[in-house]
């Protein structure tokens, strides 16, 4: 479906991220799979991983859609399991050897990790065996590679199929467990994102299209819509995909999200852009409404109440909450001093602190979940908790409180309207419906990383904390502190000087050796690893040096990659947190190409708030340096980034590219300090750099090449010789959104204005030495103004002008432009 993907990708998309985002204030993001990748076997075989882990988070995050099927005739690429189970692989080997037929092959590519709990059979990554798989620079050599990995993995299939239905037919092995041997990618990922759903109605599309004579006379054509095997039909693929397409499918998903078109094979290429253009409109027009009608359900069964937003800002906490708590392990001595603090009567706020990465955030979840549910029985407590910046309204202080003052409201049955919207009288509210809470129904507060908190003047950074609480209610707060560190223990300082009395201070050390081994080992246990000997004494001499939870979970996630044949230089950990992550982003680098890793985590690191995903995409799209590198060796139909590339290196950093919120949107951004400072030392150590990045994201807010603007760039020498191109000068449109200040409605009303425009350009112009720009574009642009105080509080319009004045130097930059 290569013309149908290339047409929504150049014409469709671009106008659906208009439609969300003026129309709802939405990112509409596409992570097409298929579109962009050359290769259908990644080297490290896990395109079926990647693709089934998207099919989850799309599942996890879109509100409305979430899985459209584009089908074909072609069943699609059936690749070998990566990972087999031990005892099954052993049956399957018997079950060859038992027929006389030669295991060689599989026990070749096939090894026995032991690491696994229960054990596996892992499948190598064919440049260990095939060395100039990937090596584009000598493509003689890679064709010969390839053609061989692809040889050998027609006899696997071959050999692995034979084997399983050997022993089905024995009653060895179920029918899934036969199936697995046999099924496409694309079937998988239709079980995933289809068969196995409960509401179809609301999240999923097809659109089948079928081909009428198909000429099979024109093999190198034809196998580009129908599988081929032996220089003919595959039946078995045939019947498999009529199973799945025409009977599986149909019977799960709800009729009016199902499309069915039937064409003529025409000509030479059998499908094209020019004979096919009316069945073309159809299929995009068909995408443009389903798409759009389930946005608009899903924005329809959305609840904007006050009481709707008030849940779902709990429940996004409490998740977060519980999934801290899930791997937190020890810790008793600090866990009964909090326990005494909530059972006894102290009247003061308890503050957890200590350096970055030590632990305070899962404490303070633990304690939560302890105090609600154990400590404080038979009462029932109230439980508010927030984790300061992972949701729009835990980042800044004004709609901290007034979430928190719903929830108050919410549990004490208080009128909503009287809770104040400007700062000081909400903070004054905030004090006053402490006194509420009851000895049935006591009220806990607990509140992760206030030093994070952002919207409060810094001479009262604290002031709306209470210093003294009334009965039945107790507060817990963490906040960063470091000896050596003052301007990171401003906060802290504070906190000291308001609460004045040490027992109310509980600082969070290291692990020790002992309980973060002991952690690794419960960690490992419950991800079904293991380790060899060898290899447990790496990771203890580790442990040695450093036992920091942030280190120990570095390292954990490292480990967790070994395999029982890793060799040792494979094997190897550093003794701090800072090398740990260098390590960490070299191995990424090295994996998925040091100029795309460079470039992707530098724009995460430069944002001011984090990036969307849809953010991440564009900008890489914008980047020339990127795509040049990206597509040295070939000519993409759109020139965008193949959204997998982006997918695989975010899939490496696990738990520490965190989802949080900005101006109303979902951003990543980094989850702790220490990888920002690690990322900036590797990334920004070069000026120029800097100002490159920061730019390349003023651009891209500023919207130059927004709407259909095409971008100029230069074709690569190996492109111009490659495909004969006569000049090295290219144009092309990227498909990045526009981005006015505000949106508007056919009717001509404001819908809404560009919040992230507002949060993000003035503080990339800044800092990219576009001074000329920010005056034009932002401090004295009375358009930019009116908006930004239309939508923003006065101070956010002052931080701009503060923010500039404090990088400006030189006299001639401080006047005003003429």
């Amino acid at each position: 479906m290569g013309m149908e993907r290339n047409t929504l990708m150049a014409e469709v998309y671009p106008k659906l991220k208009e439609y969300c985002r003026e129309k709802h204030g939405l990112e509409f993001q596409v992570v097409d799979m298929r579109w962009g990748v050359r290769d259908e076997a990644t080297d490290e075989h896990l395109t079926t991983e990647l693709c089934m882990r998207e099919i989850r988070n799309c599942q996890r995050l879109s509100m409305g859609p979430n899985f459209v099927f584009f089908g074909g005739q072609k069943y699609g690429y059936r690749p070998i399991p990566s990972v087999i189970l031990g005892s099954e692989f052993q049956l399957l080997r018997e079950a060859l050897l038992s027929m006389n037929i030669e295991t060689t092959l599989l026990d070749t590519w096939y090894k026995i990790d032991t690491n696994a709990v229960p054990f596996v059979y892992i499948l190598q990554w064919i440049s260990t065996i095939l060395v100039n798989f990937n090596n584009k620079r000598v493509p003689k050599l890679q064709a010969q590679d390839q053609a061989t990995w692809w040889d050998t993995l027609a006899k696997m299939q071959k050999l692995l199929r034979k084997a399983a239905q050997t022993c089905y037919n024995q009653r060895m092995i179920t029918k899934d467990a036969m199936h697995n041997y046999f099924m496409s990618v694309t079937e998988r990922e239709v079980i995933n994102g289809i068969l196995s759903v409960k509401n179809t109605r609301n999240h999923c599309l097809a659109q089948v299209r079928y081909i009428n004579n198909i000429n099979l006379q024109n093999l190198r054509r034809a196998c580009n819509f129908i599988d081929i095997a032996n220089r003919q039909v595959d039946s078995e693929a045939v019947k498999l995909l009529s199973n799945l397409r025409d009977e599986r499918l149909p019977a799960r998903i709800e009729a009016s999200n199902y499309h069915r078109y039937t064409v003529e094979w025409i000509g030479r290429e059998g499908l094209s852009t020019d004979t096919h253009s009316e069945y073309l409109q159809e299929f995009c027009t068909h995408f443009y409404k389903g798409i759009t009608r389930l946005v608009d359900r899903a924005m329809r069964r959305e609840d904007s109440s006050p009481q709707g937003q008030v849940i779902s800002e709990i429940l996004q906490h409490l998740h977060a909450c519980t999934n801290s708590v899930k791997v937190f392990y020890g810790r008793q001595e600090e866990l009964g001093r909090v326990e005494r603090h909530i059972c006894g009567d102290n009247v003061k706020p308890l503050v957890l602190h200590g350096e970055g990465g030590c632990g305070k955030t899962s404490l303070l979840s633990k304690c939560a979940a302890t105090a609600s549910s154990i400590w404080l029985k038979p009462a029932k407590p109230v439980l508010i908790i927030r984790f300061a910046g992972t949701t729009p309204d835990s980042t800044a202080l004004t709609p901290l409180l007034t979430s928190i003052c719903h929830q108050i409201s919410y549990n004490y049955m208080l009128a909503f309207e009287d809770i104040p919207e400007d700062l000081v009288p909400l903070t004054a509210h905030f004090k006053e419906v402490l006194s509420c809470a009851t000895p049935h129904q006591p009220l806990l507060i607990f509140l992760d990383s206030v030093d994070q908190i952002t919207g409060a003047a810094d001479a009262n950074r604290m002031s709306w904390i209470p210093t003294r609480l009334p009965p039945n209610v107790k507060i817990v707060l963490s906040t960063v502190s470091e000896e050596n560190n003052p301007e990171i223990s401003r906060d802290f300082k504070l906190l000291c000087r308001m609460i004045e009395t040490e027992e109310n201070f509980l600082q969070v050390t290291a692990l020790g050796e002992d309980l973060a081994m002991e952690v690794i080992r419960k960690w490992m246990s419950s991800a079904q690893r293991d380790l060899n000997n060898y290899q447990w004494r790496v990771v203890s001499n580790a442990i040695s040096h450093c036992s920091l939870p942030i280190f120990v979970k570095l390292v954990f996630a490292e480990i967790c990659r070994w395999k029982s044949y890793s060799k040792p230089q494979a094997t190897v950990l550093a003794t701090n947190v800072m090398d740990s992550i260098m390590m960490l982003f070299e191995k990424i680098e090295k994996q998925h190409g040091r100029l795309i890793v460079f470039h992707a985590l530098a724009y995460v690191t430069a944002s001011k708030s984090g990036l969307s995903e849809s953010e991440m995409e564009d900008l890489i799209s914008l980047d020339d340096k990127v795509l040049d590198d990206v597509y040295q060796y070939h000519m993409p139909p759109v020139r965008r980034i193949p959204p997998l590339l982006w997918t695989r290196i975010s899939s490496d950093l696990p738990g520490y590219l965190a989802d949080c919120e900005a101006d109303g949107v979902s951003v990543m951004n980094w989850y702790h300090r220490q990888f920002k400072e690690a990322a900036v030392k590797r990334y920004f150590n070069n000026q120029n750099m800097a100002i490159y990045i920061h730019s390349m994201i003023a651009d891209y807010f500023l919207g130059i090449w927004g709407g259909g603007v095409p971008k100029p760039f230069k074709y690569t020498e190996i492109q111009k010789h490659r495909f004969n191109l006569k000049s090295k000068d290219g144009l092309a449109d990227r498909k990045v959104p526009m981005q006015p200040l505000v949106y508007y409605n056919k009717e001509g009303k404001v819908t809404r204005y560009n919040l992230r425009k507002f949060g993000e350009l003035p503080y990339h112009l800044v800092r990219s030495q576009r001074f000329e720009d920010l005056y034009k574009h932002v401090l004295f642009n009375y358009k930019w103004l009116h908006a930004k105080l239309s939508s923003r509080p006065l101070q956010a319009v002052l931080s701009d002008f503060e923010d500039a004045a404090a990088h400006i130097d030189s006299r001639d930059q401080n006047r005003c432009p003429g």
